[in-house]
């Protein structure tokens, strides 16, 4: 019999050894939730004892001592075990690996997962995301935790809003799911620095993903953190979460064979007592094994699967197989095509893995969205940047589909949704309606100010006698700049060839002309003929630091070393980050705009106003006749867009806008259309079906 726990809401269920599935029967087990009430697990921290005072009355402390004997007496004559809670009283060994088999207590479980993550979806989306997800017949989400976007600066934290790990969780435990958590520190995810917080750039000397001290100081001082937050959570303390992964596809890396240990430690000191497993793709499993852990594998074929499970069962034996990334899509790169996994294809491997005796993982269930600029990239024989939707989900690219960021069901969906109903034995839950799009009226900017006037609202530049790349500017409290952009300013007096490294992108100026760029391909540009002193301006752009692979240690941005002018060194800089957070904008007073010309300077950042008459709706912003920036409304920065594809659309969603007015800015590298447009479906440009 191959039948899944039903989830929270029923126990697992034995499994026998007949080819096809059965029935599973109904058993007792628990919710994931704290408690059958649904209230909410909090750690010690936020707990407050009373106080009392005894001085206040001078028999009141030897009541107080009658009190407490009394209270002994009575207490030791009771049964223990009946004062545990009943949501916890059967909570004992958790999931645990016995044999083939994983077992919940003392039944069989099959983990029928899918990956969401918290910080790619908007807050008042996750209920929905996971109520489909149930919907879909899976009964475990997985998610990564980005330790970049938690711990921005040194110290500072950040578990609010879109980043509230904890009430993921817990709602996950209310809607019925369990939860394995992918806590890092690295986590690949195609996210900036795979989720590393880019100020550990600022060590010339650091070896990221190592047991270099100045690595494991930060990450003992995060964990101290986030450990506190992880471990109520767990499910011997009542809550949902079954399995926590050891970092993530370090077979692949494999720099120092303490470190995977270090890892396991860290996690161990600070009260992780659920299951602890590892993740590795083909390239990395045969390194990637930790002893007391067990191993898991990522792929996309069958073929795969036959190799990386025979190998599986030759390094550890006989142990339950776990495909904990399943890839339903693959992510897209700026200039390259869409990618497409046929869903009928994705629904043969599914089965096989199934087949197989493997429990699985969907990586993605629903991809969502690069929101800001967290998307990562990739730099083997060239550098390239993914794109903002974040497009690895059965919701998306299956043949004949259209892109749904918003979360719509298609027909990948409807064939694993079938295929789970199919073993799981009792009627799923039916799926939530779809939320509401709508076709705004196109917007038409009616206000404009170039980058070049905006600099006069900055923070004070930096000062420096060469060039500073960005991780190492002192600007945020000393962390250095993460994101965005860098301008960086000097003179010159005669024209020639302009060289260096910048990175990622560097658009280069005399004055306010743009003359060019220089990026990874092209570290040479002429500077035209010039009279007298001239500005030199440099733009560079973080398109995404490198988020897997050998050479993460080497992802400072900005200009890297010096840069040359006819072979000599340029001085004296003057160096803006504009990281363009929620605080940039607010510097830009009303009176800072002006009416937009007929023939913009840009860069520039244009202004306007999208009136949204009844209640806010998901939609799509198409940017055409645009070429290349970055769209913030009401202070939400909806992430890149780029005219050489394949994404065409940003998705923009009706939580984050108002009843009313609503504020759209743009900023523009080159070249402006003359309105913005809103749409009810999403666009991408040509098709590549992966083999």
């Amino acid at each position: 019999q191959r039948a899944p726990a039903g989830g929270p809401a029923a126990a697992p269920v034995a499994r026998a050894t007949s080819a096809r599935p059965r029935p599973p029967r109904r058993a007792s087990g628990e919710p994931p939730s704290a408690g059958r009430s649904g209230t909410r697990v909090q750690p010690d921290r936020e707990r407050a004892m009373p106080t009392w005072d005894v001085r206040r009355r001078p028999g009141r402390k030897l009541g107080l001592l009658l009190l407490v004997i009394l209270s002994f007496l009575v207490l030791r004559r009771l049964d223990w075990h009946n004062l545990i809670p009943l949501w916890l009283s059967h909570r004992h060994t958790g999931l645990q690996a016995n044999g083939q088999n994983f077992m919940l207590e003392d039944s069989t479980f099959w983990i029928f997962g899918g990956s969401v993550h918290y910080f790619r979806v908007p807050k008042e989306y996750w209920r929905d995301r996971l109520l489909k997800m149930r919907a879909c017949g899976l009964n475990t989400l997985t998610t990564y935790v980005p330790w970049n976007l938690h711990e921005p600066e040194r110290g500072t934290f950040d578990f609010s809003g879109n980043l509230d790990l904890e009430a993921f969780v817990l709602m996950a435990a209310e809607i019925g799911l369990w939860v394995i958590l992918r806590p890092g520190p690295y986590i690949c995810s195609e996210i900036d620095l795979g989720g590393l917080p880019s100020w550990l750039l600022q060590d010339s000397g650091m070896r990221l993903r190592t047991t270099y001290k100045g690595f494991t100081e930060a990450v003992d001082l995060y964990f101290d953190h986030l450990m506190s937050r992880v471990v109520p959570l767990q499910y011997k303390h009542g809550g949902p979460i079954i399995a926590v992964q050891v970092e993530n596809e370090y077979g692949s890396y494999n720099k120092d064979p303490a470190y995977m240990p270090y890892i396991k430690k860290a996690l161990e000191d600070r009260g992780i007592v659920e299951l602890l497993l590892t993740s590795d793709n083909k390239d990395g499993l045969s390194k990637g094994f930790v002893n007391g852990v067990l191993a898991t594998i990522n792929l996309q074929s069958q073929q795969d699967l036959q190799v990386l499970t025979t190998f599986l069962l030759s390094v550890q034996g006989v142990q339950p197989k776990m495909v904990m990334e399943y890839w339903t899509g693959w992510f897209d790169s700026w200039g390259g095509p869409h990618n497409i996994l046929d869903s009928s294809e994705v629904l043969r491997t599914v089965s096989a893995i199934i087949d197989a005796g493997s429990s699985i993982n969907l990586y993605m269930f629903h991809g969502g969205t690069n929101f800001g600029f967290i998307n990562g990239a990739m730099h083997f024989d060239q550098y390239k940047s993914d794109v903002t939707s974040y497009g690895k989900y059965p919701q998306c690219y299956p043949p004949g589909d259209t892109p749904t960021f918003a979360g719509d069901y298609t027909p990948k969906y409807v064939k694993l949704r079938e295929f789970f109903g199919s073993i799981s034995g009792v009627p799923l839950p039916p799926p939530p309606d779809l939320l509401p799009k709508t076709a705004y009226e196109p917007v038409r900017p009616a206000f404009y100010l170039s980058l070049w006037d905006a600099l006069q609202y900055m923070e004070a530049p930096v000062n420096s006698d060469k060039p500073v790349n960005m991780e190492n500017l002192p600007v945020n409290n000393g962390n250095g700049q993460s994101f965005g952009y860098t301008l960086y300013e000097t003179t010159i007096a005669s024209s020639g060839v302009l060289s260096g490294l910048v990175c990622d992108r560097g658009q280069v100026f005399v004055n306010t002309v743009s003359i060019g760029f220089l990026d990874y391909e092209k570290r040479k540009i002429a500077i035209p003929l010039i009279q007298g002193y001239t500005m030199l301006r440099i733009l560079v752009e973080n398109r995404g630091r490198v988020n897997y692979g050998d050479n993460i240690d080497d992802q400072r941005k900005g200009i890297i070393g010096n840069i040359y002018l006819n072979e000599s060194p340029l001085k004296k800089f003057k160096i803006y980050s504009l990281d363009m957070k929620k605080s940039f904008f607010k510097r830009f007073t009303a009176g800072a705009w002006s009416p937009v010309p007929e023939a913009p300077t840009f860069p520039a950042f244009f202004l306007g106003a999208l009136s949204v008459a009844l209640s806010p709706s998901d939609t799509f912003m198409k940017l055409e006749g645009w070429e290349k920036g970055v769209v913030f409304v009401n202070g939400q920065n909806l992430g890149r867009y780029w005219n050489i594809g394949p994404q065409e659309t940003l998705y923009l969603p009706g939580a984050w806008l108002d009843q009313g007015i609503n504020q759209v800015i743009v900023f523009e590298e080159k070249m402006a259309g003359p309105v913005i447009q809103f749409t009810e479906t999403p666009h991408l440009g040509r098709n590549q079906y992966i083999n």
